[in-house]
Order: structure tokens, then sequence, then C-alpha cells
């Protein structure tokens, strides 16, 4: 069912990956034998503030970001990759930059 499923959405062009790497996290979800941390990865490099406060996304993020096994420099680019465009701009316009994890999300 499954199969059809994908089949059905790729002849109507509506499919719901973005790459083959989301793609692949699919199947892994619907199957079984899913790599938590290669599902937490693509969750954080999908995740964009867009609507959301910049607490709800910080929240979002945190709870993704957990069991991703990113630190350091990586996590911090993931999350200014998907902070909204102005208020990253602003903070690396600020004249004592965020330099860890826990001082961009303050």
């Amino acid at each position: 069912m499954w199969k059809e499923n994908i089949l059905e959405d790729l002849e109507t062009e509506e499919v719901e990956y973005k790459s083959a790497g989301e793609f692949l996290v699919g199947v892994k979800r619907e199957f079984g034998g899913e790599d938590k941390e290669v599902v937490k990865v693509a969750e954080l490099r999908k995740l964009e503030q867009r609507g959301r406060t910049m607490e709800e996304f910080v929240q979002e993020f945190r709870r993704i970001a957990r069991g991703s096994r990113y630190e350091g420099c990586p996590l911090i680019e993931e999350f200014k990759r998907g902070m909204n465009t102005m208020i990253r701009k602003r903070l690396m316009k600020a004249e004592h930059q965020p330099s860890s994890i826990e001082q961009w999300q303050e």
C-alpha cells in the first residue's frame, strides 16, 4: 500500500520528500530499523522558525537536537540556519556576537 501511495504521489507531483535523504528517512520510519540519530539530524535540517516566536523555535530546536549528537559549531550553524533571516542578521551584527548555543538561544 505504501509503495502505491508513493508512486501515485510521484505521478501527481505531490511528493513530500525534498531530497533522497528525506525519502530514506521516511522509508526507515515507515518500515522500522530507523536510526534515531539520522532522523533527528534530518529534522534539524528541515526546522525553520517561520511564524513561530523565538521561544517556540528554541523549544522545538532543543527537543529535536537532543539525541542528534550535534554539538559545538555544527549545532550552532543549524540553529542559525533555521532562524528568521532578520533576527539572525541582527545577532550577527551585535557588538558581542553569541559564541555558544546557549547564548544564541538566549
